[in-house]
């Protein structure tokens, strides 16, 4: 028996029965992204979740299946009454349906359980509540009320798709009082709506509030782009305190309503913004337009720069040993020997500091001094972007920069839209349409402004760039006294850039730090690289050495002391002070031993780095002609970390491509035409058949007379008929039209249609004009069936100039050639093999198609639409599904082919850094499949990579999946799993979840496995997280590239920062450490400069410590002689001159100039770099093998050449004494320590000349003069009269000669072992470069390119991308308000 009818109150919006609240409770708990016909099952029980998905396949062969499964159902006597006739009434009353598209009239095109409901009882077919009973009509009630407030709460807490209209709006159409004959289910609704008005009332949080504000309280995550543009006519419900009829409501009313509260906390925050009213604003403080990215200011420099300074072990125990020398008896060198030393390092560490931060405020005040047009009164006044205040009008114009985050009031366009492009927020390039309010938008002159009195009341300042929750309060005015509900369709961000819009009136909401770009920042944070803090860990050792050997001292002092204290009564030594005698020697000798820590290392490390800056900013390899930029190191405290990156995060659009599209190739009835042809391709004849490929200037020559001119005129046709571009004439000719293309794929193929002389140069509401070959001709625009990532195509249904209608649609080749009328379709094969063609050069294409359509059928399946359009439940899937039913039997036209142009030498780049060992991640606000094209494009990917995509919803399916996932690679590692051929993609909702707590480490377990990873529609905050976790997880070095200031935050996140300068914005490059003009310098950057600085820097520093453990141990082995009396064996300010004069050039030498490969051969074995990846030049073990040999070599110094002078009494009879013991030895200590350097030289210049044997000349020339000078100005009395007992000594020539070549041995034979038998792949390399051994590599190049096609064949037969990256939806509106005859309001 067939259930009771009952009412339903959308009933006249779908014409349907009464299973249509049935319906509605399905769609209020089911995603309707998976709620459509095409993809949900048939089932016949609960136990099947109707949410399955599954393949999609043609609706006539969809509908078939469902009709014969209907009848079996109804001869089995299921079935006594259909549950659900077809939605349009009009397909009962015609024969359409059946006769043209094949359906039932009585068919249900739902995929729901048809199971039949027993009177008085509700069955719910949404499996989150499974099947339900109900006895009492009552009790009904108030359980599906309790049913749908379960569902309300789960749309508003819970992150999940939209599923359509939100509880409250449904429940507004209902009427307000009950009636008897209501259903449970009517009454349910109208108790729940009540409960949450009341709910209204109070202050409810955040989710809720944005159901009631109008934007259906959707908590899907959603672009800018794709917010949808409000009703053209306001929308009732967008006026929250408006009275109907009437321009705004009484100010009593209007003060009696209570103010809805926001903020993300449920605290009921919110900020007031009196619209141009600075006075009002001044009370609330809030932060002004000026902007920093410096790192420090007059005030904090000091402190900041000290607390970086002393967080370096060294300099602290400099300081230490400063301040205890000043104490009076306890040093046995001058006071000054270190403090002043320290004092220099300290200023020059400082001079470079604010030479590099006065940069970057010069970059801020330049920004902070742009202009922007306030209004004053009535009249718009030039200021600086840091005298804007919240609440200000300002005037943008076209292809100017958003000064701050404002709200839009109007524009020069229709309905006060206007266009932003945000690639510098969010990485998109496809332009975003913005609307102001209806009530605003005609306020289009300086005096309607000066009329706008009220407020805003808005969300408090946070990160989320796509968000925003506020109202507008008029207080009278041109508006009158209204509130009117804001929301981020209204927003315009500080960032973006103003495109195809001539002027645009906007209040400003958040200024400086406030705003959202600048909530996503970061300070600009200190930095520290791996080397430094290795070195800071050595010296904490070193220094513990040190203490050692002055405790040691300290002690033998004390001993031998006390032992012979009856034979020391000359020294007088106090009695009973032992402690602290024993205090005071070991200060003494820490004194003495100070200088085992260089203090010189500091200095020469900043000065090394500085130069090797230096030579960066001077490569004329990183150098761009085009925009006149060469590469700059904005600080150069980070050179070595280019020498080990193992991971790098890129943004993709500005960085890896131009943000240009261009159309280039073409396939038309089985013909290949190009704009540029090369001379092995051009079209011949062989064999009868024409091959190769025509130029454009033969493509215009054919459709003036060929064969195939119908077919081309009809391509063209489509190209600039059938899109949803906008034409600015920008000169007098008809070529000079700029298009205004929300997407810059439709753009590009509107320009490619101009090239054959196709030019669409007028937009009006219902029609386009284009000019065929110099004849105008009008088109109407009947219908337009937008774009979606389901559809992936468009369609465009028009009345051309003969009164004949087509469709022309365009789209994915897979969506197109399933919709191909296979009578006609003797170019398809031919046309797939060109598609392939055009993939593997990187190409993005395009399938185009058409089909002409009688009045009748237009008649009928208008009707459809219309009624569709107007459906308040699943809109947008039932113009899809009405969509579905005209794009049929479709005509193939042919084939586009666009290059989303990538920068110069990026595929290379990209593969020479892999070779290297460097893991790619690219981190993008685009489109998966705009990503995953690119990701081939640029070599991120290889053909033969596996893919995982990770696209999930919730929290457990996420981590659900990358545990499989991760399991499944684990299970099949060392046998058929390839980690190298594996690459992860996951968007920007899934990795919400990846980067909780509980699955960040399943994530990037996963995502370390993976050769590439790719992460789309990502914020500016996700990218800084991601970028985060692998620095806080992982040991390795991080670079971060990008060009925006959306990729600011994970630029300053990374250990390495690299900004492209030259592209939209200078705001990367200004917060980076390095700026480059192009990716493809990357290479170069990391590769050789970054190979170079690491190698130099490490082998500078281990030589540092080197050369003074070498000298200052040769102090302990002399105090073993004095008694620990803590005499010193040199004099004091020879023991200073070591450092400051005789040993430092040879590591600036070596820390500058030494190459121990070659430019050439560092680009062309990538795999060299790796030795960076692993710390080969610099780690534990290298710097204690260097302390141990210094051990070793003062060893020998010091006993056989205190052994070799043990007799030095002179012809005479005299002794040289202490100082000319310790001139000799301090002579032999240097030449050995110079030897060390010319041995660990790879490559000699003249500077290594000047540096090794100068230094030596250097000792020789000072010796003589400050042993004459110094004693004259009492400066030094120590030299006095021993230049005789040097010079004339032979034993002082044989130490000098003798032992450094002793010491010598012992380095060059371990140098001989290694080379010889303990060979490292650079030793190779250097062979190979030394006797220029020929490489053979390019054959194998030459197979690897082969294999490289076949590879990527196999993958365009499983999958090929397509060139479509517009927003989804709302585009028609856009199209349908502009009439370009109309001239435009100048704003003034």
């Amino acid at each position: 028996m067939a259930p009771p009818k009952q009412d339903h109150y959308l009933m006249s919006a779908y014409g349907g029965d009464d299973e249509a609240e049935e319906h509605l409770v399905h769609s209020a708990n089911t995603d309707s992204t998976q709620h459509s016909y095409l993809n949900s099952p048939v089932v016949d029980d609960d136990s099947v979740s109707v949410h399955q998905a599954q393949p999609r396949r043609p609706a006539h062969q969809l509908s078939l299946r469902r009709a014969a499964e209907r009848n079996e159902a109804r001869a089995a006597g299921l079935h006594t009454e259909p549950l659900y006739e077809y939605e349009y009434e009009d397909h009962n009353q015609n024969d359409y349906a059946t006769n043209a598209y094949g359906y039932d009239e009585g068919l249900n095109d739902y995929g729901y359980n048809d199971n039949y409901r027993d009177q008085g009882s509700f069955t719910s077919l949404s499996k989150p509540y499974g099947r339900r009973e109900y006895a009492d009509d009552t009790d009904e009630q108030y359980r599906i009320m309790e049913k749908l407030d379960d569902s309300h709460r789960d749309r508003e807490y819970v992150s999940r798709p939209s599923r359509g209209p939100s509880m409250y709006q449904r429940m507004r159409l209902m009427d307000e009082g009950d009636d008897e004959g209501d259903t449970p289910l009517q009454r349910a609704s109208s108790l729940l709506r009540r409960q949450l008005s009341k709910r209204r009332s109070g202050a409810p949080d955040g989710a809720m509030r944005r159901s009631l504000l109008g934007n259906g309280g959707s908590s899907e995550s959603y672009g800018e782009g794709n917010i949808p543009l409000q009703e053209l006519n306001g929308g009732g419900d967008r006026h929250m305190a408006s009275v109907p009829g009437d321009t705004g409501g009484s100010e009593p009313e209007l003060a009696a309503q209570a103010a809805p509260a926001f903020g993300a906390d449920g605290s009921g925050s919110f900020r007031t913004v009196h619209i141009g009213n600075r006075e009002s604003n001044a009370q609330y403080k809030y932060k002004h337009n000026k902007v920093s990215t410096a790192k420090y200011n007059f005030l904090t420099f000091l402190p900041k720069f000290l607390f970086e300074q002393f967080s370096k072990y060294a300099n602290v125990f400099f300081l230490f040993t400063g301040c205890i020398q000043q104490i009076s008896g306890v040093s046995p060198t001058s006071r000054w020997t270190t403090i002043v030393p320290l004092a220099v390092v300290l200023a020059a560490t400082a001079a470079k500091e604010l030479a590099e931060d006065i940069k970057r405020h010069k970059s801020d005040s330049e920004m902070n001094k742009s202009t922007a047009r306030v209004l004053v009164g009535s009249v718009f006044e030039q200021r600086a972007w840091r005298d804007v205040v919240v609440g200000d009008i300002v005037r943008v114009e076209n292809r100017e920069a958003i000064p701050a985050d404002l709200v839009l009031l109007s524009s020069s366009e229709p309905e006060g839209m206007c266009y932003i492009e945000t690639s510098n927020l969010d990485g998109e390039t496809n332009l975003k349409v913005k609307q102001g309010l209806p009530e605003t938008a005609g306020m289009l002159t300086p005096a309607d402004l000066a009329t706008l009195q009220g407020h805003l009341k808005t969300e408090l300042p946070n990160d989320s760039l796509y968000t925003f929750e506020g109202t507008m309060v008029s207080e009278g005015g041109k508006v009158g006294y209204r509130e009117m509900a804001l929301d981020p369709t209204q927003v315009l961000l500080r960032g973006a850039i103003l495109r195809n819009t001539d002027w645009i009136y906007a209040v400003a909401v958040f200024t400086g730090h406030e705003t959202k770009l600048m909530r996503n920042a970061s300070a600009a944070p200190i930095k520290r690289t791996s080397v430094e803090k290795t070195t800071n860990r050595q010296i904490i050792f070193l220094f513990a050495i040190l203490l050692l050997l002055a405790v040691l001292s300290a002690l033998g002092s004390q001993i031998l002391t006390s032992r012979n204290r009856d034979q020391l009564s000359y020294l007088m030594l106090p009695e009973g002070e032992g402690a602290k005698t024993f205090v005071k020697n070991i200060l003494t000798f820490i004194i003495l031993y100070n200088n085992l820590i260089p203090i010189s290392l500091i200095v020469t490390m900043e000065v090394v780095k500085f130069q090797q800056a230096q030579l960066i900013n001077a490569d004329m390899d990183m150098y761009d002609e085009t925009s006149d930029t060469a590469a700059l190191a904005r600080t150069s405290s980070l050179v070595e970390e280019l020498g080990q990156v193992e991971y790098i995060f890129s943004d993709k659009t500005g960085t890896l491509t131009c943000n240009i599209m261009e159309f280039r190739q073409c396939s038309i009835d089985g013909a290949m035409y190009s704009d540029v042809v090369e001379a092995s391709k051009r079209a011949r004849v062989v064999d009868g058949a024409v091959v190769g490929q025509y130029d454009f200037t033969q493509l215009r020559e054919h459709m003036r007379g060929s064969e195939r001119a119908a077919q081309l005129c009809e391509f063209f046709q489509l190209l600039a008929t059938c899109h949803t571009v906008i034409p600015e004439q920008r000169g007098s000719e008809l070529q000079d039209i700029e298009y205004q293309a929300a997407s810059p794929d439709e753009g590009a193929l509107v320009k490619g249609a101009t090239l054959v002389d196709y030019i669409f140069h007028t937009r009006r509401p219902r029609s386009i004009t284009v000019s065929v070959m110099g004849v105008d001709k009008e088109f109407e625009v009947l219908n337009i069936n937008e774009f979606n990532s389901t559809r992936k195509r468009m369609s465009a249904v028009l009345r051309c100039p003969d009164g004949t209608i087509k469709l022309y649609c365009k789209g994915a080749d897979t969506v197109i050639i399933e919709r191909l009328d296979e009578t006609r379709g003797a170019s398809v094969q031919v046309t797939l093999r060109h598609l392939e063609e055009y993939a593997t050069e990187g190409l993005r294409t395009l399938c185009l198609a058409m089909r002409d359509i009688s009045e009748e059928e237009y008649r009928t399946w208008s009707a459809m639409h219309a009624k569709a359009s107007t459906t308040l439940t699943n809109r947008q899937q039932e113009l899809d599904r009405v969509a579905e039913l005209i794009e049929r039997d479709l005509v193939l036209l042919g084939a586009t082919a666009i290059e989303d142009k990538l920068q110069d030498g990026v595929p290379q780049t990209i593969y020479t850094l892999a070779q290297a060992g460097i893991k790619i991640w690219v981190l993008t606000g685009d489109r998966q499949e705009t990503a995953i094209n690119i990701g081939y494009s640029c070599k991120l990917i290889q053909e033969d990579f596996s893919l995982i995509i990770c696209n999930e919803s919730t929290h457990w399916e996420t981590k659900e999946f990358l545990q499989k996932k991760l399991d499944a690679i684990r299970e099949g590692r060392g046998s058929n799993i390839d980690l190298e051929s594996l690459a992860l993609i996951i968007d920007g909702r899934s990795l919400d979840f990846a980067l909780e707590k509980d699955v960040e480490v399943l994530f990037l377990e996963l995502a370390t496995l993976c050769r590439a990873v790719i992460c789309c529609r990502v914020s500016p905050l996700q990218k800084a997280l991601v970028v985060k976790l692998v620095k806080r997880r992982r040991k390795a070095i991080l670079l971060a590239i990008g060009d925006g200031a959306n990729d600011v935050s994970m630029i300053q996140a990374a250990h390495v920062g690299v900004g492209i300068s030259g592209q939209e914005g200078l705001q990367a490059a200004r917060s980076a450490d390095f700026a480059i003009a192009q990716f493809r310098y990357l290479r170069k950057l990391l590769l050789v400069h970054g190979a170079w600085s690491y190698h130099r820097l490490s082998k500078m520093i281990l030589f540092s410590f080197y050369k003074n453990i070498t000298l200052y141990i040769t102090q302990f082995w002399f105090a073993i002689f004095n008694v620990f009396s803590g005499q010193t064996v040199y004099e004091s300010w020879s023991i200073t001159f070591y450092t400051v004069f005789f040993t430092v050039m040879p590591p600036f030498a070596i820390g500058v100039f030494d190459q121990f490969l070659n430019a050439r051969s560092l680009d062309r074995y990538p795999e060299m770099y790796k030795m960076g990846q692993k710390g080969v030049f610099f780690n534990v073990r290298s710097f204690w093998g260097w302390a141990v040999n210094a051990f070793y070599h003062s060893l020998i110094l010091f006993f056989l050449g205190t052994a070799l002078l043990f007799d030095d009494a002179e012809s005479d009879g005299m002794v040289g004494g202490q100082w000319v013991y310790g001139v000799i030895i301090y002579t032999a200590v240097l030449t050995t320590v110079l030897l060390k350097a010319a041995l660990i030289t790879n490559m000699w210049t003249k500077w290594t000349v000047l540096a090794i044997p100068g230094s030596l000349i250097l000792w020789f020339a000072f010796l003589p003069i400050y042993s004459i000078v110094a004693p004259k100005f009492r400066t030094s009395t120590e030299y006095e009269g021993i230049l005789g007992h040097i010079y004339a000594n032979p034993r002082f020539w044989l130490i000098s000669a003798l032992l450094p070549v002793l010491c010598m041995v012992r380095d060059y034979g371990y140098k001989f072992l290694k080379r010889m038998y303990f060979t490292k792949p650079y030793h190779i390399v250097q062979e190979i470069q030394k006797f220029n051994i020929p490489d053979y590599r390019p054959r194998m190049e030459r197979f690897k390119k082969a294999v490289h096609k076949a590879r990527l064949l196999q993958r365009l037969r499983r999958t090929r991308g397509y060139a479509f990256s517009q927003t989804e939806g709302g585009q028609e509106k856009v199209i349908r308000a502009y009439d370009t005859t109309m001239q435009k309001p100048s704003g003034y």
